[in-house]
């Protein structure tokens, strides 16, 4: 692959259909979030159907560079098993350092066919039946499913809010770490789905904590290069060797670039006595190698689909403006918080008055649209819904209009 690519103006403006695809976004309904029971449908795709804004991936095609480099394996015909080269490596460093100023060894770098599979793994090797596992809500419910799953307890530390920001409550935060069954705190930074991008500030307090307390940190980092001006990703293990030491970071290509579906992500530990003890616990479950598509679209995505990752944050921070706007002029029952960085956006639908399956019906059946019901993300997510704005503006406005009729009507 060479850089022949560059200077591409791309298109996010025009519809994709995604049908006949399996895409979890677009070929299930959720009959019940709160189980995850999701049955297959064409529901979306007849005339005037549901349209889906739930599932954190794009309906944007991805960056021509990694579209080239997966035709070009593909081409080659031959998909037997493939090992991690030392390019893959480079990439991922060279991404690291270059992107968000954080200087990471090659050994440090755990390759993983996904975030969810390695969040399961992570607690069972680092706690036992009956411990506790730290998250401050609303939080990825991923983090209190497999928590659960796994015979963990879930220890809620819900956020504050306050004029349509969030912040830590780093006092309860502190009290529920000091219960000697607490081992694991999950952070998300940038958070989903309220979308703060933490400050190195609250960073050092939460590290601080944890340190105190012997708690290991799990920084979810997937949507570390969805950042809006005017806010500053940090990576927490690049605030200070002590954090570091006691850190897990989970990071993906899947967000910024679309590639969900390709079933890769790195986790960056530099403790070698933690590396270890994940590594034989993944060898275990049988999760040692990533498909060969997989390792050539997140070398690809590293090394030549910044240019798009630039054009796409772009056209994102226009429709969070828009949507901003729209919600202002037209639908102020409906508040935004607006978030610093993923492409989901966490809307305050209490003014309704309406909650759970009530909110759930409402949405899906008199405004057909389907968003992410906010009570799965745990504590405080009642009332609130996760709309996925990264779509062409056009099914955005289409979406607002069916909201804003379904409110009005």
């Amino acid at each position: 692959m060479d850089k022949s690519s560059s200077g591409i103006k791309y298109d996010f403006d025009t519809v994709v259909s995604r049908k006949g695809t399996n895409s979890y976004k677009w070929n299930f309904f959720p009959e019940d979030l709160a189980t995850k029971y999701f049955v297959y449908t064409e529901r979306y795709f007849e005339p005037g159907g549901p349209i889906p804004m739930w599932v954190a991936d794009m309906d944007f095609k991805t960056a021509q560079p990694i579209i080239d480099a997966l035709v070009k394996r593909a081409s080659h015909g031959i998909f037997g098993y493939t090992g991690k080269s030392p390019a893959y490596f480079k990439a991922v460093c060279h991404w690291m350092k270059k992107r968000h100023h954080w200087d990471i060894q090659p050994e440090w770098i755990v390759p993983t066919p996904g975030t969810t599979s390695a969040i399961h793994i992570l607690i069972n090797t680092f706690t036992s039946v009956s411990e506790k596992v730290l998250i401050p809500t609303p939080a990825y419910f991923p983090f209190m499913g497999a928590t659960l799953k796994n015979g963990r307890q879930p220890l809620m530390s819900p956020l504050k809010l306050e004029n349509r920001r969030y912040t830590l409550d780093l006092e309860d935060l502190e009290e529920k770490a000091r219960d000697p069954l607490a081992k694991l705190m999950f952070l998300c930074n940038p958070h989903n789905p309220v979308g703060r991008v933490w400050s190195r500030e609250e960073l050092t307090k939460v590290g601080e904590i944890c340190l105190r307390h012997n708690v290991i940190v799990i920084s979810d980092e997937v949507h570390l290069d969805t950042v809006y001006k005017g806010h500053q990703y940090t990576p927490f293990a690049s605030i200070s060797t002590e954090f570091a030491l006691n850190s897990i970071a989970s990071t993906s290509v899947n967000k910024a670039f679309n590639l969900g579906g390709v079933q890769a992500a790195n986790l960056i530990v530099s403790n070698e006595k933690l590396r270890q003890a994940f590594e034989l616990e993944l060898s275990k479950n049988g999760y040692e190698q990533l498909n060969p598509f997989g390792l050539v679209a997140v070398e690809a995505a590293y090394n030549y689909g910044e240019e798009w990752l630039e054009q796409c944050l772009e056209y994102l921070e226009e429709n969070l403006n828009f949507l901003d706007n729209y919600l202002e002029e037209k639908l102020p029952q409906v508040e935004l918080i607006r978030p610093e960085g993923t492409h989901l956006a966490w809307l305050d639908f209490r003014k309704l008055g309406m909650y759970k399956d009530e909110l759930h019906n409402f949405i899906i059946e008199k405004a057909g649209v389907v968003f992410d019901d906010g009570y799965v993300f745990g504590e405080g997510g009642d009332g609130f819904q996760r709309l996925n704005f990264a779509c062409p503006r056009s099914v955005l406005e289409e979406v607002l209009n069916r909201v804003e009729r379904a409110i009005h009507g």
